[in-house]
């Protein structure tokens, strides 16, 4: 199973305790199925906990059940055509049946915090996917009314959320990229398991990162002072061959022996060998001097 599988079932554990939540919840999955109009109902899922949520969902929100329940196989389709099941939802949403169905977002069945989670737990439900941590951040809502994704857009960020938006012919989809607010997002919604297992992989993804960055430092470092001894060795060959090693003070000559003596060490590595050690700055100014005389 996809990791968005995985958070709509463990979603489809929450309880259908509260009529307010349940009907919440049907609703964010009416406004981001398939079809919702005044004539019909059709809601398509391929996700088997989610098919058997939905009749004991709309049983606990309106009262009604389906007139089309879905045959065995990989999609499972939903179907509502019967005037006076429409008419019943269409009025429990707060919309009037005798007009046409305009959706926009019923603010009034949103007051509490916990409708609104349940709201969102349904449209995730219905219209949503997360992709898997490990691979990147994206969360994503994507409904048929464009009008209504508008209102949740605002919903949201009176909640403090604040999603990226894309038109797609007449719907829109409402997407986040940032791990924190999925992290959050998928916690109100009702999948706390999830919630940590993306927590997880960013703090493994960080401390993998940390490290390459760390070796890539070190494997820099390395290379640097590989390319500063290789100068200071080439420095006392042209000393060597012209001769000059014996006119130089005492100081460079003690650092010309423990440089040949020790060519792989660090600079910080190489001062302590010195009796008594001296600091690497001191060093770094013994060989710099160093190579400027044997450029002249």
């Amino acid at each position: 199973m996809s990791f968005s599988g995985d958070v709509k079932q463990e979603l489809c554990r929450e309880e259908l305790t509260r009529a307010c939540c349940a009907r919440a919840e049907a609703y964010g999955v009416l406004l981001y199925c398939n079809t919702f109009s005044s004539r019909e109902i059709r809601i398509i899922t391929e996700n088997d906990t989610f098919a058997r949520r939905l009749p004991r969902l709309f049983e606990r929100a309106f009262q009604v059940s389906f007139d089309r329940l879905p045959e065995k196989g990989r999609k499972r389709v939903f179907g509502m055509t019967a005037p006076e099941k429409l008419g019943q939802i269409i009025n429990a949403l707060g919309y009037d049946p005798s007009q046409h169905l305009v959706l926009h977002l019923n603010f009034g069945l949103l007051e509490e915090s916990c409708c609104r989670a349940a709201f969102l737990r349904g449209a995730f439900l219905a219209g949503g996917s997360v992709a898997p941590p490990d691979k990147r951040y994206h969360l994503e809502l994507s409904g048929p009314h464009a009008q209504a994704s508008r209102e949740l857009e605002a919903l949201l960020a009176d909640m403090g959320y604040a999603p990226k938006t894309v038109d797609r012919g007449a719907g829109r989809m409402l997407y986040f990229k940032s791990s924190g607010q999925i992290e959050e997002l998928l916690t109100l919604m009702g999948a706390p398991v999830a919630a940590m297992e993306l927590m997880n992989a960013k703090v493994e993804k960080d401390l993998r990162n940390g490290v390459n960055r760390r070796v890539n430092c070190d494997a820099a470092n390395l290379g640097k002072a590989v390319d500063a001894a290789r100068e200071h060795l080439e420095a006392i060959e042209r000393l060597h061959a012209l001769g000059r090693i014996e006119t130089l003070p005492e100081k460079l000559k003690e650092t010309i022996v423990l440089r040949e003596t020790f060519p792989e060490l660090t600079l910080a590595e190489l001062a302590a060998e010195f009796e008594p050690p001296i600091s690497k700055s001191c060093l770094n100014h013994r060989l710099r001097k160093l190579v400027e005389i044997s450029k002249t």
